[in-house]
């Protein structure tokens, strides 16, 4: 089931009843954080059970480091608020990023060495040849979907590999990220079987570890202790389903919205062709500026926010791709700017559930785009009103088709 199968209420207020998934903010969320930045820098809406939209760098920095007011135990906003007994604080469902402290930065602490700059180095080879591959399918073609035909490829190839699944089993991965992070506006009874049946594959790859063990993040996960004690089978699960799942779609996206950028502006493109030591700058930029990932806390009482009266259970919103476009926090906020000299973007994230793999994610979007670019140093939209875009909490184009220019 996709988002247009089923009855959306349309926007017709950003500022009293916003939603991400609307059709104006999935094709072009940026004015409407701008005018909001002017307007209303806290938007609310009473979708979802209640939701606040902060979109200063302030304020998503406030939100960000207040662990005492707020909760990470959900994640992913969607219409259904679990009560405090399912997967509750301080683990929560999927740690570490839903987990509170104390227990977050044990958790957290047991899978930064997986991400340590040392074993991502190590990767890079294998990256490098899984985007050639993938490239080398394209041949001749010289009109292509570069979202579906490679950005796609390139982060599930990468996971599969570090959790130890089958490499075949990669259009499930796309599919269980489609359930988690695109169709959040599903009501309770369908989005809940579509979580159940995507949870008894990982039972199955947890089981299948078990009888026979390989040198992979899966089995560690199995075989790492905290205090003595093996991790609950929950909390397996839940990182690998963490890892899966915000591994996959945050860099996919990361990688097409760079593409993108690059096939509208042949100067940036340009540049990054004949000055190639650039790519590490401009690396930053595009995650400055294209930021995919947005967050979401929970209230755990009644509160002020900036005047705004948040009640208990509210969502409150993390938006780093809004704080990225603040002009309080950046100049030029809304101007790409390849060879930015001072980029203290928070594409990562702030605070104790900073990206633990920021590490990987930096080094497969330089490896894809060098790799891009060695094979097609030009090339433009083809079709530029067949570009799409995720819905939801992670945004990067799905449809991105391009043309090669000679």
């Amino acid at each position: 089931m996709s988002l247009d199968e089923h009855v959306r209420r349309p926007v017709t207020d950003f500022a009293t009843d916003w939603d991400h998934t609307d059709p104006a903010w999935v094709e072009d969320p940026y004015p409407i954080w701008e005018d909001l930045r002017q307007h209303c820098p806290v938007a609310h809406t009473e979708r979802y059970g209640g939701a606040w939209l902060p979109v200063t760098h302030e304020m998503v920095s406030a939100v960000a480091h207040d662990t005492q007011r707020f909760t990470s135990r959900q994640p992913v906003m969607v219409k259904f608020k679990p009560p405090e007994d399912f997967a509750p604080a301080p683990v929560g469902i999927a740690p570490p990023i839903s987990s509170d402290p104390p227990f977050h930065a044990i958790a957290r602490r047991l899978i930064l060495p997986a991400f340590a700059p040392g074993p991502v180095n190590a990767l890079e080879p294998e990256v490098r040849a899984l985007c050639r591959r993938h490239l080398d399918e394209l041949g001749d073609e010289r009109v292509f979907d570069a979202g579906a035909r490679y950005a796609q490829f390139i982060s599930p190839g990468v996971i599969a590999r570090m959790l130890g699944f089958p490499d075949e089993d990669q259009d499930r991965f796309r599919d269980f990220v489609h359930r988690v992070l695109d169709l959040v506006d599903l009501e309770p009874e369908v989005r809940g079987p579509l979580m159940e049946s995507m949870g008894e594959y990982f039972e199955a790859q947890v089981e299948d570890h078990l009888a026979h063990p390989r040198d992979d993040f899966t089995t560690y996960l199995l075989n790492v202790e905290i205090a003595g004690e093996k991790l609950a089978r929950e909390h397996v699960v839940g990182t690998m389903v963490l890892t899966l799942v915000a591994g996959i779609d945050t860099t996919w996206s990361a990688i097409g919205a760079s593409i993108w950028h690059l096939a509208q502006h042949p100067e940036d493109l340009a540049r990054l062709v004949d000055e190639p030591a650039l790519m590490p700058v401009a690396v930053e930029e595009f995650l400055r500026f294209y930021a995919p990932v947005t967050m979401f806390r929970r209230a755990k009482e009644d509160l002020d926010f900036f005047g705004c009266p948040v009640k208990k259970d509210d969502w409150m919103t993390v938006s780093f791709p809004a704080a990225n476009r603040d002009p309080a926090a950046f100049e030029d906020a809304d101007h790409f700017v390849i060879d930015r000299a001072h980029n203290r973007h928070v594409a990562f994230g702030l605070g104790i559930h900073r990206c633990a793999g920021s590490n990987l994610a930096r080094m497969e979007l330089r490896v894809a785009l060098e790799e891009f670019l060695a094979r097609y140093p030009r090339f433009e939209l083809s079709d530029p009103s067949a570009v799409t875009w995720a819905a939801g909490q992670v945004r990067g184009p799905r449809a991105l088709p391009l043309r090669v220019v000679d």
